[in-house]
């Protein structure tokens, strides 16, 4: 396993401060929502598209391309931000974010957005695609990879552990899983909604190989990312990533309120003062 250089740690790092500034600024411009989730995957994905997954403008029509899915849809502001980085369309764009008529909707469209490989938005459809990309690759001899980002509250959905089953069946160890685990949902913690207690325990029951990181790490997402890769034991992975929701806004961490709430001018004022947007 190639090993991730400080360097490059330091330069995913500041991409991830920035993306969070981008986000809130868009969303605090627009007064529209989906802040809290997109801040607690800002990392995941970050290290996905910038570093471990085989996905450019050039190879998007390839067949043999690894594909990432965003099953939480809901998070739809921080991986647009992340495709406009690869350049699959202009960076201004994201001011059309939730606009009539934008190829940006508030949950991801494939059929409308490039580099979007399926749209999302019902929590749990994420998975059981996934398992029928990962078969597919399988079928046509691909050695590529399937990579599915889900909330912890989508874990509620009785279709995510029918997909589990059926991506153990289908021997899918070129499936990975990773659950952006911050503990809150819309309508409160996961604790108060549906208790999911010892996650670890949960997945490695259905028959999956399971791994954990810090999810605001990319040092620590990129290993894990990178052992899973690794493994190609007739099993699938899930990383369990241990984030927080709003990551880098104080009055945002950990709460639902934000979930799909907009920015007012004040938090504005203040999310920029902790995020270093404003001098």
């Amino acid at each position: 396993m190639i090993k991730l250089t400080e360097e490059r740690e330091k330069e995913l790092e500041a991409l991830c401060r920035q993306f969070r500034i981008d986000i809130i600024s868009i969303l605090h411009e627009l007064q529209t929502g989906h802040a809290g989730g997109s801040l607690s995957e800002c990392e995941i994905l970050v290290t996905l598209y910038m570093e471990c997954a085989n996905i450019s403008i050039k190879n998007q029509y390839d067949s043999g391309r690894d594909r990432i899915v965003l099953s939480k849809g809901h998070g739809a502001p921080m991986l647009y931000r992340c495709l406009c980085e690869k350049g699959f369309f202009p960076k201004e764009e994201m001011h059309t974010l939730r606009q009539p008529g934008s190829r940006l909707q508030g949950h991801p469209c494939s059929a409308k957005t490039p580099g979007v490989e399926l749209s999302t938005g019902p929590l749990g459809i994420g998975l059981s695609a996934s398992v029928g990309m990962a078969c597919a690759n399988q079928l046509m001899g691909n050695d590529a990879y399937v990579f599915t980002v889900m909330g912890d509250g989508e874990l509620n959905e009785g279709t995510i552990w029918e997909a589990a089953m059926s991506a153990v069946k289908f021997r899918c160890d070129h499936l990975i899983g990773i659950v952006d685990w911050n503990k809150v949902q819309l309508d409160g913690t996961t604790a108060q909604v549906m208790p999911m207690d010892h996650m670890e325990e949960r997945w490695k029951s259905f028959g999956w190989n399971v791994l954990t990181c810090d999810g605001h790490k990319i040092a620590g997402i990129y290993t894990a990312i990178e052992e899973a890769k690794s493994m190609r034991n007739g099993k699938p992975c899930v990383i369990l990533a241990d984030t927080i929701k709003g990551r880098g806004v104080s009055f945002m961490e950990g709460t639902n309120k934000y979930h799909g709430k907009a920015v007012s001018d004040e938090e504005y004022a203040q999310a920029m003062k902790e995020l270093g947007g404003i001098k």
